[in-house]
């Protein structure tokens, strides 16, 4: 009785590996990463602000968020950088006023 139970589950075991049917499976963080990285700048995209800046130089933003999708996966990881790191213009040039006065005082009394 062993034996056949034992056969009978190596059996269906067997069986059941071969199935081929749809499976779900974890995705890689690249991919999810890049399905983020898509997520964003389409969504700066789809501003307001966005859109008029776009229609003022003359492209359309339907053609825009059409380009974004034809795009590699790693030209919208840069893209998605540059909007990261991109200043967001409340500085007015401060930062770089008082590094230059910082440089120009270091120089002018160092010893």
């Amino acid at each position: 009785m062993k034996k056949a139970t034992c056969r009978a589950l190596v059996v269906s075991l067997l069986a059941l590996s071969f199935q081929t049917g749809a499976s779900a499976g974890m995705i890689g963080a690249d991919k999810a990463a890049a399905q983020s990285d898509r997520a964003t700048v389409l969504s700066v995209l789809s501003r307001a602000e966005t859109a008029s800046q776009l229609q003022s130089q003359g492209i359309d933003p339907q053609m825009a968020r059409e380009r974004v999708a034809a795009m590699t996966d790693q030209e919208v990881q840069t893209l998605a950088q540059d909007i990261h790191t991109a200043p967001a213009g409340a500085a007015n040039g401060w930062i770089a006023a008082v590094v230059i006065i910082g440089l120009v005082w270091y120089f002018a009394f160092r010893k």
